[in-house]
């Protein structure tokens, strides 16, 4: 009796996790599918459980000689070939699959505009299996949290970006720098002139993030970015099965890594924090984002809710993530457009004598950098470090007619847009930083086509800290030396979570 009675309780458990399992891999996504399909949105046919995911590993469209023949900004086709196809056939709003969960792909700025009109920063959520996917990562940092736990996490971290504490780590960031300058001054001198500008910046980024962020010393800020870049590599070095159901089981030698090499920064990253909160040293006036996340966990807010020791550690760990490399890469692909343009290589040098000249390298001198700024503006918008957004509907949001029901997956992809010689005119894959001269939006006929830091509410945090770092970094770089493309540079921009150069960015690079 016992015995049946055991059985009779695990067959329906059993039936209600099959139940749950066809509701989530079916019946939900398949319902907001229909919806979508009514409001005359198509898209390439999924197969079950794979979705769009398998077409989407095809190299079949891409022409294989890009990266070793040609140095092209039209850079769409290759970073999102599918995506590139799919346009052809279906326009710049479609739906696709990634295994059992349906994406709105959105390349139409008017459309995205009209939408996100419509919603609020907080009601904004990312797509779960995108939040499964890069847990190892981001944890719930505050590019993952949502709603309230969103508010929350963005009022403790805005703090950092005040223009007190923003002039406050501009003398670490110049001395961050010139430490490499000096790097690479030996390497010049005894005959090497070829560096790989992307490896040296992104290392430098990290160690400057580190010190002004968590107060974390030179050589641990190298473990914890040579841990971080390597994670990035096994979750987005290839397009994955994500979204295809118990993936993570069949591929368990990928997961096991993942979570492995998330565990060890984790535990770097513990280490600090513990040791901040034992530290009786007076901060007054010095007080990092450490610090602040320290301070804020020490009584119940007006949110109402302390962040865990593992929230924090996840903030810790995005912060340090995206402080380093959205700005590092910026930097990485200015010095190869500047290399490849000469000319804009030495009007910057120009207006570095005028506006710097003798002076120290510091928050109010640097504004008077006009033409770094479009210089900038160009590069994020040929190369946007981050070349996607994506969203998830926290509720049913209704335009022009259309409804895009409750929990539809989006995805926004800044590099069509950037690329659109319908938004930009039949130059937009020249590097014309000119363009921003008069212009914000160098000139794009639909504001939302220009999204270097995302849009909205949940726009990027850290763009002031970004700008600033950019500039120091340039600055100080273009004031000692000269740079041009080294014969070993193959162009393969790719999209591994960010937009990173696949073999390197060598440069040949002289002292002057």
């Amino acid at each position: 009796m016992v015995l049946f009675g055991i059985l009779t309780l695990l067959a329906i458990l059993t039936l209600i996790l099959l139940l749950k399992l066809i509701f989530s891999w079916w019946i939900s996504p398949t319902q907001r599918n229909h919806k979508l399909h009514r409001c005359g949105f198509e898209g390439p046919p999924p197969n079950f459980p794979f979705g769009n995911v398998q077409e989407m590993k095809k190299k079949n469209g891409v022409d294989s000689s890009f990266g070793s023949s040609k140095l092209t900004h039209d850079i769409h086709s290759f970073v999102f070939p599918y995506f590139s196809r799919w346009q052809n056939s279906h326009g710049k709003v479609f739906i696709y699959w990634l295994g059992t969960e349906p994406f709105l792909y959105i390349a139409d700025p008017e459309f995205l505009k009209k939408m996100s009109t419509e919603v609020i920063a907080k009601r904004w959520g990312k797509p779960n299996v995108f939040r499964n996917d890069r847990e190892p990562m981001f944890g719930k940092g505050l590019v993952m949290v949502e709603g309230n736990e969103w508010v929350h996490h963005r009022h403790v971290i805005s703090p950092t970006f005040s223009p007190i504490k923003l002039k406050a780590m501009s003398s670490m960031m110049v001395e961050s720098t010139k430490k490499m300058m000096d790097r690479w001054t030996t390497r010049i001198n005894s005959g090497n002139l070829e560096i790989n500008i992307e490896r040296e910046i992104v290392a430098t980024a990290g160690e400057i993030i580190a010190r002004t962020s968590f107060g974390i010393n030179d050589d641990n800020a190298r473990k914890i970015c040579e841990k971080l870049r390597t994670l990035q590599m096994a979750l987005f070095k290839t397009t994955r099965y994500v979204g295809v159901p118990y993936i993570k089981f069949i591929d368990i030698k990928k997961t096991l890594e993942a979570k492995k090499l998330g565990k060890e920064i984790d535990k770097l990253l513990l280490c600090f924090i513990e040791s901040r909160k034992e530290s009786k040293v007076e901060r007054k006036g010095r007080e990092d984002l450490l610090d602040l996340l320290l301070h804020e966990n020490q009584v119940d807010g007006k949110y109402g809710k302390r962040l865990s020791t593992k929230e924090l550690v996840d903030e810790c760990k995005t912060f340090f993530f995206a402080g380093h490399e959205t700005t590092a890469l910026a930097i990485s692909w200015t010095l190869m457009l500047l290399a490849m343009n000469e000319d804009w290589q030495n009007q910057l040098r120009d207006e570095i004598r005028e506006v710097v000249g003798d002076k120290e390298v510091d928050i109010n001198v640097l504004a008077g950098l006009k033409k770094m700024k479009w210089v900038m503006n160009e590069v994020l918008r040929l190369y946007p470090s981050a070349p996607n957004v994506q969203r998830q509907a926290r509720e049913d949001i209704k335009f022009d007619n259309l409804t895009i029901p409750n929990g539809t997956n989006m995805w926004i992809d800044v590099v069509a847009m950037h690329h659109d010689p319908l938004l930009w005119g039949e130059n937009v894959n020249e590097f014309r930083p000119e363009r921003f001269m008069d212009d914000v939006n160098g000139g794009c006929n639909q504001k939302m086509g220009y999204l270097p830091f995302g849009f909205g509410g949940r726009m990027c945090i850290g763009r002031n800290l970004s700008f600033m770092e950019y500039k120091i970094v340039l600055t100080l770089l273009l004031s000692r030396f000269s740079f041009k493309i080294s014969p070993t540079y193959i162009h393969s921009p790719s999209f591994m979570l960010s937009l990173r150069p696949a073999y390197g960015l060598p440069l040949i690079v002289q002292s002057l």
